[in-house]
């Protein structure tokens, strides 16, 4: 036995002298869709664009609308936590950011922490002229829901007994180890995407991917305790690969489905355009409401912008107009008797729904 330990620990070592610390690995094979995956789910993205997104990610030219991705039900989400997997919207609003395809508004734990600074300037406790109150967060267009099954089957390649082997010579540490070694512990990953219309609830785009592993690897155990850490997340387990990489086939499917389709384009300012607009706080108007000025007379111009033509005789005191529902960089666009055209939002009020 002592032996066989010893065989065990010079092979690894051996190993290590050639390999980077933490990348002792055999070839490693995610099979996506029908097609191989040139690329793991990685990177960042931000208003000037994405950084080293996956190569198979689809892109858009510009978004569809905004988007809202939500937690998966409770049953998809201890499916992923038995692999010690997180949920996976931060992995889907990564994809998404990148891809072009959609903007992606919070409504995940961050919105917790949003809604709270939110309550401390309704309770006047943050600094005059924060501009923070109602008619200010984007609305979602579209939300997106997950769902991810598993195939237990043996992934096949080495794993078996040569994983219990090395888990059972080097104690917890090497169990961790030999769950490690034999790949996934699954052999196929499906998921769904659900895309439904919030003002109608319509469901407008469903569809499947899948990834399986096809080979196995050692992964970063090796690297020592370090090597460790964030075991279960995306990037660092063979299993949470192959669910990113099906999760990226399954977005890829979305957009494919749904590109082209112009009934589908609810609003495609950019994300850097969005980023850019900081709507004055003030009175929620909805389509349909009555208004009428806050003073003498008031300028209707033709764009949303104090620089714009006037598009109509000033709005006069003792008016009314009908909100027509949209709302553009603290302007109302409005219509009165024989004229319309963009007011200041501030500038007026709500005289009956």
């Amino acid at each position: 036995m002592k032996a066989t330990r010893n065989s065990i620990a010079a092979l690894v070592a051996a190993a290590s002298l050639s390999i980077p610390c933490g990348a002792f690995a055999f070839d490693t094979g995610y099979q996506q869709g029908s097609a191989d995956a040139s690329g793991q789910v990685t990177g960042a993205a931000g208003v000037n664009g994405a950084q080293h997104a996956a190569p198979t990610l689809e892109h858009c030219d510009r978004p569809f609308g905004k988007i809202a991705v939500y937690e998966p039900q409770d049953a998809f989400q201890r499916a992923l936590l038995s692999y010690r997997l997180p949920s996976p919207t931060g992995l889907l609003r990564l994809m998404i950011q990148q891809s072009n395809c959609f903007v992606v508004v919070e409504r995940g734990v961050a919105m917790k922490n949003i809604m709270q600074e939110r309550r401390l300037s309704e309770g006047g406790l943050t600094r005059a002229g924060s501009n923070m109150g109602g008619g200010q967060m984007a609305s979602a267009d579209f939300v997106l829901t997950p769902e991810v099954v598993f195939s237990d089957n043996n992934a096949g390649g080495v794993g078996g007994g040569v994983v219990s082997s090395i888990g059972g010579l080097f104690g917890p540490l090497g169990r961790v180890a030999g769950a490690i070694a034999g790949g996934v512990r699954f052999k196929q990953a499906q998921t769904t995407l659900i895309l439904a219309d919030t003002r109608s609830g319509v469901q407008v785009a469903a569809a499947q991917g899948s990834s399986e592993k096809t080979d196995w690897a050692l992964g970063g155990i090796l690297g020592g305790a370090g090597g460790a850490v964030g075991l279960g997340a995306y990037e660092s387990t063979a299993e949470g690969k192959v669910v990113a990489s099906a999760f990226l086939n399954a977005y890829n499917n979305v957009v494919v489905a749904t590109r082209g389709s112009p009934e589908l384009n609810r609003d495609s300012r950019s994300l850097k355009q969005e980023a850019g607009t900081v709507s004055r706080a003030g009175v929620v108007f909805e389509e349909g409401d009555v208004v009428a000025p806050k003073i003498a007379k008031i300028r209707v111009y033709s764009a949303p912008t104090a620089n714009a033509k006037p598009a109509a005789q000033p709005f006069q005191r003792g008016g009314e107009a009908v909100v027509e529902g949209r709302e553009q960089d603290g302007f109302i666009f409005i219509r009165g008797d024989g004229f319309e055209g963009w007011v200041e939002k501030h500038l007026i009020r709500k005289i009956r729904s």
